[in-house]
């Protein structure tokens, strides 16, 4: 299967059985990313969650006693 980087559009070729393959053909709203682009935006995440000034956008989890 061949597919391409949102990020960098270079063309990779995976194969069929492979579960990323399986979960991107059946499932089109996901999208592949490259191993070096991925890693690349991890580094630097990471890079600003040191920095203290990165805040994601999450929200709080409450305990409920439901």
């Amino acid at each position: 299967m061949k597919v391409k980087c949102v990020i960098c559009d270079q063309i990779h070729t995976l194969d069929d059985s492979d579960p990323l393959a399986k979960k991107l053909r059946n499932r089109p709203i996901h999208t592949y990313m490259c191993d070096e682009c991925y890693s690349r935006i991890e580094k630097r995440t990471h890079e600003r969650w040191e920095t203290g000034n990165f805040r994601p956008y999450r929200d709080e989890k409450t305990n409920d006693d439901w």
